[in-house]
């Protein structure tokens, strides 16, 4: 996939790896966030309050760092406060667009068949990736933020007028515990995935394999211990590590060539992924058509046939042993 420059589409993958090889995953560009009074977040400027009906996330269900945004959209309640777009899992000429397949949801608010125009609109010279997802806001006509780690944050603690569910999936008493996790998981496994799978270099791809499989035999260990990351209840950093796990036996174990060994053959990471899968609502954030028709389809310089694979079998809702640590 290619990128934007000064407003312009270009076919190539600059910026996203290292002369060693290693892929650079490039920062994200719009950082504003949603806020109860519309006070400035951690970043960016203020203006951007929290309101029903005034944002739009735009999201692909096939990308898990979108993935993220969905399931806290859900948890939250927020399905008739923020309306949401849902691409197409396979590219089009520009990356992301829209269309008709089944799981697809055109886009209400701008009309756009391309997720770069939506960039275009917010900045006619915009420079950079067209990811997902992106948060927009219907008043002033841009994007709030297109980082899902503060997307999700966003949805946690902004919108709570206008929903009843007041879990908090990121509690003052844990959030440096939880941050410690969040980035523990995600260089070595929500990042490192795609660095094992991107690399163009066999010493980077090693690199990346063996800090991967190391870090999954940490979380192993933890989750021996205790039911969810930070302990008793869930929070976001589950949600963060279950959007890899959920694809990584069907995906990244071939496709990115992550095949020491599956997440199933993990007793307490495979028990895990239940508990987080069968937990309400999850479910249906899962579309495993999506998942696997974009990476084998889309991502032609890793999968040259676009070949999409029958398997494997898997079996979400087996009973799981999580309940034995309460919770």
């Amino acid at each position: 996939m290619g990128l934007l420059v000064d407003g312009v589409w270009r076919d190539e993958q600059q910026g996203q790896r290292a002369p060693t090889g290693r892929f650079l995953r490039p920062t994200t560009h719009f950082r504003n966030w949603v806020t109860e009074d519309g006070s400035p977040g951690p970043t960016g400027t203020g203006g951007f309050e929290a309101a029903r009906g005034r944002y739009h996330l735009y999201v692909a269900l096939a990308c898990p760092w979108a993935h993220r945004t969905v399931i806290m959209r859900r948890l939250k309640g927020l399905e008739d406060t923020v309306s949401m777009s849902v691409v197409e899992p396979l590219y089009g000429p520009h990356g992301w667009r829209f269309g008709e397949s089944p799981g697809t949801i055109a886009d209400s608010v701008n009309g756009a068949s391309e997720l770069a125009e939506i960039y275009l609109r917010a900045d006619p010279r915009y420079s950079g990736r067209v990811s997902v997802p992106v948060l927009w806001d219907k008043e002033r006509a841009t994007i709030v933020n297109n980082e899902s780690s503060e997307i999700i944050r966003m949805f946690n603690g902004a919108f709570g007028r206008f929903t009843n569910e007041r879990t908090d999936y990121y509690p003052a008493q844990l959030r440096a515990e939880i941050d410690r996790v969040n980035g523990f998981v995600y260089e070595n496994i929500n990042n490192g995935v795609y660095r094992a799978g991107f690399a163009t270099s066999q010493e980077a791809y090693e690199e990346a394999f063996r800090a991967l499989f190391a870090a999954l035999d940490d979380i192993e260990q933890r989750l021996s211990r205790q039911r969810y990351l930070a302990g008793r209840e869930i929070t976001e950093a589950d949600w963060r590590l279950f959007t890899t796990l959920v694809r990584f036996d069907a995906v990244y174990y071939s496709h990115f060539k992550c095949n020491l060994r599956r997440i199933i053959d993990y007793p307490n990471l495979s028990n895990y992924l239940r508990d987080l899968y069968q937990q309400p609502g999850i479910a249906a954030t899962v579309n495993m058509d999506h998942i696997k028709r974009h990476y084998y389809g889309s991502q032609r310089n890793v999968n040259p046939t676009g070949i999409v694979p029958l398997g494997p079998q898997l079996d979400f809702l087996a009973p799981h042993d999580r309940d034995r640590f309460g919770g």
